[in-house]
């Protein structure tokens, strides 16, 4: 080995310890941005009013329902709250086609742009907006072709941009139509991708409560669930979507899901018993229903949930409809 290039191993090593010591020193900053905000922010209860029926179609998750759909680590539900239809996130999008997974599941289960109410964004990460590329512009892509939105209403918990779709940054959780609201942007400090604020959509299902439909929970079930408590005089009814809790496998190369956007430093992995604590707290809300989205938890974490909510678990999978 010459001199040169052990000197340049070094500088590579120096470059690696000083990234880590930077990401790590923002890190710990961020936390205490997150902390402050959390304890400063006083939500005013909202009058939600209801809708009579809600139903959940998953356009893009790990699992499909059958062989003819598509499946992905990414998330895009459509959800039917009443007479509205949301598109909940965009999914991934991981190879970069056109038509994208969301695209060609969307045709087979004969749902279209032009039907819907409005888009809602739950967080600017890239397995919710359509890609990497996307995360790096602040923008959401269904496919890798750009698509007309024709000013489509889009709902985003941070700074956002569209060439067609007509964006409304949420800063504050509001109604957006009778029976369905957003609880607002809670921020997480994320290791390395920064203070990240996400929402997640509240439905109140008449003669039965919220539904909550959540992106990724990077915010935590815990506070997810006193935000709502916080904001509604009704019972939590149900929750569905992602809780980020890949504790025995990633969804993504490299273990992606297990060092990142976990709200702890990389070298310090999310455990089971965080995961069954967390559970338990979910147990005494006396849940309804409840499903667990795979494409961001891994396997174990789905079979202890089965396991625990028994006939109140749903599956989440790509063309299997919920309906509440």
């Amino acid at each position: 080995m010459t001199d040169s290039f052990l000197l340049f191993l070094i500088s590579i090593a120096a470059l690696i310890v000083i990234a880590i010591a930077y990401f790590t020193f923002k890190f710990h900053r961020d936390k205490k941005i997150e902390k402050n905000l959390w304890k400063e922010y006083a939500p005013r209860k909202l009058d939600i009013g209801s809708v009579d029926s809600l139903s959940i179609l998953p356009l893009c998750e790990y699992y499909p329902a059958s062989t003819e759909l598509q499946g992905e680590p990414g998330v895009s539900y459509l959800v039917t709250a009443g007479e509205n239809k949301i598109l909940l996130d965009v999914g991934y999008n991981q190879g970069k086609k056109h038509p994208s997974p969301l695209l060609a599941n969307m045709e087979k289960l004969k749902v279209s742009f032009k039907d819907l109410s409005c888009i809602f964004i739950t967080h600017l990460h890239r397995d919710h907006i359509g890609g990497n590329r996307n995360e790096r512009k602040k923008t959401f892509s269904p496919s890798a072709a750009d698509l007309d939105l024709k000013g489509l209403r889009v709902y985003t918990p941070t700074e956002m941009n569209h060439p067609t779709a007509s964006l409304t940054q949420i800063r504050e959780p509001q109604v957006l139509a009778k029976g369905i609201a957003t609880i607002g942007p809670i921020s997480r400090a994320l290791w390395l991708l920064g203070l990240t604020a996400e929402q997640s959509l509240a439905v109140n299902v008449e003669g039965k409560g919220i539904v909550l439909i959540i992106g990724c929970g990077h915010q935590r079930i815990e506070r997810i669930i006193q935000r709502t408590k916080e904001l509604f005089d009704i019972p939590i009814y149900g929750i569905i979507g992602g809780l980020h809790y890949p504790v025995t496998a990633s969804r993504m190369k490299f273990n992606m899901q297990r060092i990142f956007g976990t709200g702890k430093l990389p070298w310090q992995w999310i455990s089971k018993e965080e995961i069954k604590a967390s559970l338990s707290g979910i147990l005494k809300e006396n849940i309804n229903i409840i499903g667990l989205s795979p494409h961001d938890s891994c396997d174990w974490s789905l079979n202890l949930f089965r396991e625990k909510f028994e006939d109140k678990y749903i599956e989440i999978k790509v063309g299997k409809e919920i309906s509440i």
